[in-house]
């Protein structure tokens, strides 16, 4: 008598969203290595004029400074998404939600690290920001990432429901 094997359960994307993670945030890390040494906090160094600069500062809070005092907060939040990222990873019915996913993911961890391993501290370190283009707020890739990430994530989520494409 033959007895009937349940389908494996396999992280399709899993590995999408680990890699993907993983390379933006050492891509963030390494470029704000590259920023700290190079550029002077608060001195503008113009690349296309006055529209797009670099632009060194440190920000305690989350996106345009918001929530300067809630440091110990955003950081909780970043290490809750990436923990949650690689929970519902392998969940994603395509690859183009979980590559949006991953992207969010990296942009958190890159910006956790800067929370967890910079000044003042342990758990409220300060993310470093150096991206300035026109009277815009000043950023980073990780806060790039996030942005193109959830993007990618809605329209992705959105092409599948309409086709009912569970495949990628």
């Amino acid at each position: 008598m033959e007895q009937a094997t349940k389908p494996r359960s396999t992280p399709r994307y899993l590995g999408v969203v680990i890699a993907v993670m993983l390379i933006v945030a050492a891509l963030d890390q390494l470029l704000k290595i590259i920023m700290v040494a190079w550029l002077e906090p608060g001195v503008p160094h113009p690349v296309i004029g006055d529209w797009f600069r670099f632009y060194l500062l440190f920000n305690p809070g989350a996106a345009f400074s918001m929530g300067q005092n809630s440091t110990w907060l955003f950081t909780t939040l970043q290490l809750v998404f990436v923990i949650g990222a690689l929970w519902f990873g392998p969940r994603m019915s395509t690859r183009w939600e979980a590559f949006g996913l991953a992207l969010v993911a990296g942009g958190a961890l890159g910006n956790l690290c800067d929370r967890l391993f910079r000044e003042p501290g342990f758990w409220f370190g300060h993310v470093v920001d150096y991206i300035s283009v026109g009277s815009f707020a000043v950023f980073n890739l990780a806060d790039a990432a996030i942005t193109v990430g959830v993007v990618v994530f809605v329209v992705a989520t959105f092409v599948a429901e309409r086709k009912g494409d569970n495949d990628g």
